[in-house]
């Protein structure tokens, strides 16, 4: 408890060595990662949360890595053609970056190589990449990147960027968690009718066409810019709405921008950041932030109940009752509905 204590408050102090170390007493389910997040809940909330999903191959840490990059260096980009964009942030921020890579479902390990490609973030004091393994969790995010994201929100980053797995179909959970959600495409990517069947609309805050210098960038934004326009979340039409830099004042809802980029370049990386800032600015005025935070919290909560009451069911039936109960399941003796009335009577 003490240990567990003297981390905290060298966290809260700005000690980096502190916090890579309560965050892998999070990751691994440590009582005094528990006990720290209880000391550290308080402190949480004030992070604005940057979900980053998208098929693999489409640019999502290259992307992460000149966001990044960019809140850190707000007024001084270069662009390819050395112009110097303004940012609409007045000041660096401090950045935090959650990278999920995909556990191997024969090894349990992962590549974990997130870090390899932000290495122009390395060295810098205001940033903080923490990779995280998915331990063939579904949904795209490990699940415990919740706690790892309420830490870093407590140590006092103002942005926290959250790469998901980048597994296709399943990536819905970053909704959940992030303030904001950009969903990255790229041209050629393959059949266009495929960001319908992802559920792509029903995710995305930010649409990002990424590597946006490649032949069909104009088909798969007309697609996108379509496909706004048909959906019932999106009237009136999305051509009414405005750029992501000149919002309408007090939006009743939210309209999905699309912003061109490509990231390995820094092109686009402005507008992305003026998207963001537009869509953070919706969030306080309409009320939703408060809205999706509460939903985030019930999530976690029913998640960690769901958990803690499988946990306790397990230590009160023998093990050998239970696999006595999956073997007549196998066996078609009982339904599944009968066998989980057969386990909680033994409970």
């Amino acid at each position: 408890m003490r240990d567990e204590v003297g981390l905290v408050d060298d966290m809260r102090r700005g000690n980096r060595l502190a916090l890579a170390r309560l965050l892998t007493l999070v990751e691994n389910g440590a009582p005094a990662g528990i006990a720290a997040l209880n000391a550290l809940f308080p402190d949480t909330g004030r992070a604005h949360l940057i979900g980053v999903t998208g098929a693999p191959g489409a640019g999502k840490s290259s992307l992460v890595n000149q966001l990044a990059h960019y809140y850190r260096h707000p007024t001084t980009l270069e662009t390819p053609d050395h112009a110097r964009i303004v940012d609409p942030a007045p000041a660096p921020r401090r950045v935090a970056v959650v990278a999920v890579d995909p556990s191997s479902p024969f090894s349990g390990g992962a590549v974990l190589g997130d870090r390899v490609r932000m290495r122009d973030l390395a060295g810098d004091p205001g940033v903080f990449i923490r990779s995280m393994a998915s331990r063939g969790a579904l949904g795209g995010l490990a699940h415990t990147t919740a706690a790892v994201v309420q830490v870093l929100a407590a140590a006092g980053f103002d942005l926290i960027l959250i790469e998901t797995v980048g597994a296709g179909q399943d990536e819905v959970d970053i909704a959940r968690l992030a303030h904001t959600t950009l969903v990255i495409e790229a041209p050629g990517g393959g059949d266009d009718i495929q960001s319908i069947k992802a559920g792509i609309l029903e995710i995305a805050d930010i649409l990002v066409v990424n590597k946006a210098d490649r032949p069909g960038v104009e088909n798969t934004e007309r697609i996108l810019r379509a496909m706004l326009e048909m959906s019932p979340h999106t009237h009136p039409p999305y051509s009414a709405i405005g750029t992501p830099q000149s919002p309408l004042p007090n939006p009743p809802f939210w309209i999905p921008a699309i912003v061109r980029t490509v990231a390995t370049l820094g092109t686009g990386i402005p507008d992305l950041a003026a998207a963001i800032a537009a869509h953070r600015a919706y969030l306080d005025q309409s009320g939703e932030k408060q809205r999706r935070e509460d939903g985030r919290l019930q999530v976690q909560l029913e998640a960690l109940l769901s958990d803690t009451l499988l946990a306790r069911f397990r230590a009160h039936v023998s093990p050998s009752f239970y696999e006595a109960t999956l073997l007549a399941l196998r066996q078609r003796q009982l339904s599944p509905h009968e066998a989980v009335q057969r386990l909680l009577d033994q409970a």
